[in-house]
């Protein structure tokens, strides 16, 4: 393995982009994904994720092209590029289906892509969210059929999780320790030194694959379980009539207290990789009771919020079929262009089914994505500004909203739902 490197990255999403660029400051990266839009995009040094400064996409693009290609990076959907790599990267989506099971299609056929291209001593490092034992069980298998080449002789595989988080400007790719992990040793010691030369916060090396795959899963679950707590005291509490942000405040000034918040539990990660756990348990014959009640709880507050919002104007004496609504918000959290997996479609449908006219707002997202995905058209900055709403939920708390005039876009009898808890009390109507 120690041959001259030339690293390829498969995908190019949220993860994909940022790790091709952080191993293009020292070696050859190219940076592969199946959609053109997205290659053609980066070509011409645009980031519509808004994950990685742009100039320094551009300056890599460069040293590429300028280097002849001995370092720097380089976009494309041909898997041509691809074929004198060494390392290969496989960062693709990992989502659930309509049963909430595992879909591996998107990492099955990026291990086909890369079994075609597959070569002697090669490496294979997987970066997707998977259950214990999905790389060597799902994975491993469609790389040997497609190759011809046998698993930890002729070629070797990786696993080190991905932990990007969307939006963060601080915890960043290389501020984050990265667990790796390797299928022998030596492969496993090499994979770590790799990760090395570009993560400054440094390494853990995990002592196979299933306990780096098992590492990333739970890291979600305990958070969805943590989460789901607060969600199920903020719909306790709202029967009590207490605001459960002022209960916490007061619970939080304990040394132990956990500091979580209720919300919406949406994203690519969260609401997903527990049915990952969850399916290999049932698997093997466990029930996990904690993990499924958790997710149970997060899926209600999207109804939940709908619900009250609902409740709410028929208290004020609003006519609900004859209104509308305004939802601030639709990525799935804040400052980031972010819709997959977002519960504010939920939200959405939900006020829609009561005779609701609802009107949705986001400058940060991809208008046409969300059409695409979701069948939902948002609305434009002057519609906003010149439409009086009898209901308003901000459901997702981006920084310039907090500028916005909210009462201003309101009717005479409104509703001012805040589902993020971050506006004046004095002007909201209730929170989460």
């Amino acid at each position: 393995m120690e041959k001259e490197l030339k690293i390829a990255v498969i995908g190019q999403g949220y993860v994909g982009l940022p790790l091709a660029l952080a191993f293009a400051q020292h070696f050859p990266v190219v940076g592969f994904d199946i959609k053109q839009s997205r290659v053609a995009e980066l070509q011409r040094g645009i980031d519509l994720t808004k994950e990685v400064d742009e100039s320094q996409l551009n300056v890599s693009i460069l040293t590429y092209n300028n280097s002849g290609g001995v370092k720097g990076y380089k976009p494309s959907t041909s898997i041509s590029d691809i074929a004198d790599a060494n390392v290969y990267i496989i960062t693709v989506p990992t989502p659930i289906n309509q049963f909430n099971a595992p879909d591996l299609t998107p990492l099955k056929s990026s291990s086909k892509l890369v079994g075609t291209v597959l070569k002697q001593g090669d490496i294979v490092i997987y970066e997707s969210t998977v259950y214990p034992g999905c790389t060597e069980e799902e994975c491993i298998p469609v790389l040997e059929k497609t190759s011809k080449l046998v698993f930890n002789r002729d070629f070797y595989a990786g696993y080190s999780p991905e932990r990007i988080n969307p939006g963060d400007k601080v915890n960043t790719l290389e501020t984050i320790v990265k667990v790796t992990s390797g299928s022998t040793p030596e492969v496993a010691d090499y994979i770590d030194d790799l990760y090395r030369t570009i993560i400054k916060a440094g390494t853990h090396k995990a002592p196979s694959l299933k306990v780096a795959e098992a590492a990333k899963v739970i890291e979600n679950a305990q958070r969805d379980v943590n989460i789901s707590f607060v969600n199920e005291l903020a719909l306790i509490f709202d029967r009590l009539g207490i605001d459960t942000q002022d209960v916490l405040e007061a619970a939080g000034t304990k040394f132990n207290f956990l500091k979580y918040k209720p919300g919406l539990v949406g994203g690519h990660c969260i609401s997903v990789d527990p049915y990952y756990l969850a399916h290999k348990a049932i698997q093997v014959g466990y029930y996990p009771d904690v993990i499924l009640s958790g997710r149970r709880v997060n899926d209600e507050i999207p109804v939940f919020i709908a619900s009250k919002v609902v409740k709410l104007m028929i208290q004020k004496g609003i006519d609900v079929s004859r209104s509308r609504v305004l939802l601030l918000g639709f990525a799935f959290k804040e400052n980031c262009p972010d819709t997959r997996n977002t519960k504010v479609a939920k939200i959405y449908e939900e006020l829609v089914s009561y005779g609701i006219e609802v009107d949705v707002y986001d400058s940060w997202v991809n208008v046409e994505e969300v059409r695409e995905e979701y069948g939902i058209g948002l609305i434009k900055e002057d519609k906003l500004l010149n439409t009086r709403y009898e209901g308003v939920v901000l459901t997702t708390a981006h920084t310039d909203f907090r500028k916005l005039n909210i009462e201003n876009m309101i009717s005479s009898s409104a509703v001012i739902y805040d589902a993020k808890a971050v506006l004046d009390r004095k002007i909201i109507d209730s929170r989460l």
